[in-house]
């Protein structure tokens, strides 16, 4: 890997140092930019990387917060007219962009096993399945995560911490970002994880009516409700074909289904879900018992779990209680947002699980290898810390509209398409409830050609595991390619 350093401003970042190191400082507007190579499905990519800080201005222009960026730019590439762009988030909200940053998309990943588990000593190493062969990508930390830091105190903590106050300075900062670097004409992408999903579906409808810039796609990595009605016995419902697929995977089903394939299993528990379920599921207290029992056992044998105990959560079986039960009696939890983690509680007694198996496991390997990363490859140095979580609490979540601003956002740009990837053993935003999304985003069903559904065979941060790396990184590619219109192509519907 070649490496050579460059300093914008050397008397700012000197200033910037000493600084740092008496009031732990993070500048508001710096960078610092160093040279790469990295080989991606057999081709030598050469690249720069530019990580600093870029400012967030109030009405008057006065800095108020600065956001940590982390830009990857093809250096072989002479036309940047044709050159995708990717705006890249994780969620939380309060998270910082770490986790697709170095374990997904870029051309660096941090050192784990075959399916994500820690290993140490830590480290990074390259990343054979990056995307950047194809798209450009910055990775944006927003405030209060990774470095990223409000600068004026008197600046209102309203201004950033809520669904529309976010999606409403991000799309003012990218503006920037575009201009400063000249990507106006590039083709342009949204990819969110988690919270993210929420963010860049609402930025995608902001960008075009705010900052007059249009998309060609928006990646929605594990997505969010993305405020989209589904309470009550929707729900409850919609839990089943998960509860299936991790008891699947922990080899907690009948034979019948045990024996096939998860792919193969997962549409009969879908079916059932919709068609009887649900309905089952209206009708409350008023079911006749029946029928009650008759549900009771078919969900037994789908999710793993006895009869009685569904019976006794009333056919509502939350996602605690399964994260406890379905491997109480082996002495084990399952991680919520990777049901594939095992965690020991104190007692196999109560109803929810201690702690988050699969958060402290990734924590494990992340934090020494982005720290690392930052300060001693990519020369960003700094005592800042670099918020993994940072506090956005209390977080306004009122007025979330954001799947349907992102139809919105379809509607109004003929070149906008979607995909959506998901994890099958995700619990914490599960892989029906994405289809569910999906479906219901746009009621008409006029734009369900420019949805893509993609799912594999782990959790949460699918790209843990090194086969949907490979295969989910793939699928990127491949969407871009497919989302970047023919020369002279026009943005039109014809009836």
């Amino acid at each position: 890997m070649m490496r050579n350093l460059f300093l914008f401003p050397l008397s700012l970042l000197l200033c910037f140092n000493l600084s740092a190191q008496e009031n732990r400082y993070i500048p508001v507007d710096t960078m610092v930019k160093t040279m790469h190579e990295v080989t991606i499905k057999g081709v030598r990519v050469p690249y720069s990387a530019t990580t600093g800080t870029q400012p967030v201005w109030n009405e008057a222009g006065k800095p108020i917060a600065t956001l940590f960026y982390t830009y990857y730019q093809r250096t072989d590439v002479k036309d940047q007219t044709t050159r995708p762009l990717i705006f890249s988030f994780n969620g939380g909200p309060g998270s910082a962009s770490v986790w697709m940053h170095i374990a997904y998309t870029g051309p660096r990943m941090l050192i784990i096993d075959d399916e994500g588990y820690p290993v140490q000593p830590y480290g990074i190493r390259d990343n054979p399945n990056s995307i950047l062969d194809v798209a450009d990508i910055i990775y944006i930390n927003p405030v209060n995560t990774g470095y990223s830091r409000i600068v004026d105190p008197e600046a209102k903590k309203e201004t950033f911490f809520g669904v529309n106050a976010d999606i409403k300075y991000l799309a003012e900062w990218l503006t920037t970002f575009v201009s400063r670097n000249n990507r106006w004409r590039s083709p342009k992408y949204l990819v969110g994880e988690s919270y993210g999903t929420t963010r860049v579906s609402g930025l995608a409808l902001e960008l075009e009516n705010a900052q007059w810039m249009y998309l060609n796609g928006v990646i929605l990595v594990s997505p969010t409700e993305l405020g989209i009605d589904r309470d009550g016995p929707v729900v409850a419902a919609n839990r089943l074909p998960y509860f299936a697929a991790a008891a699947w995977y922990h080899k907690a089903l009948p034979s019948t289904l045990q024996n096939k394939d998860l792919t193969d299993m997962l549409p009969e528990v879908e079916s059932f879900s919709i068609n009887e379920l649900l309905p089952a599921l209206v009708m409350g207290g008023f079911l006749d018992p029946e029928k009650k029992k008759a549900i009771a056992s078919k969900m037994s044998m789908y999710s793993g779990l006895s009869e009685d105990f569904i019976l006794k959560n009333n056919l509502d079986v939350s996602m605690n209680a399964f994260w406890k039960e379905l491997l109480r009696d082996r002495g084990f939890t399952i991680g919520r947002l990777d049901s594939r983690y095992l965690g020991i509680d104190a007692s196999d007694a109560g109803d929810r699980s201690d702690y988050n198996a699969e958060i402290t496991s990734w924590l494990h390997s992340f934090t020494p290898a982005i720290n690392y990363y930052i300060r001693e490859e990519l020369g960003f140095k700094t005592d800042t810390k670099y918020n993994m979580f940072g506090p956005v609490h209390p977080w306004d979540r009122s007025g979330d509209q954001t799947g349907m601003n992102l139809r919105q956002a379809m509607a109004q740009n003929p070149y906008l398409n979607v995909m959506i990837q998901s994890g099958y053993y995700d619990g914490a935003c599960t892989y029906f409830n994405a289809k569910y999304s999906m479906w219901n985003m746009d009621p008409s069903g006029k734009m369900k050609d420019r949805f893509v559904w993609k799912g594999y065979r782990s959790g949460h941060m699918m790209y843990l595991r090194q086969e949907d790396l490979k295969q989910a990184n793939e699928d990127i590619r491949q969407f871009i390619q497919n989302t970047l219109p023919a020369k002279g192509k026009a943005a039109e519907y014809k009836d």
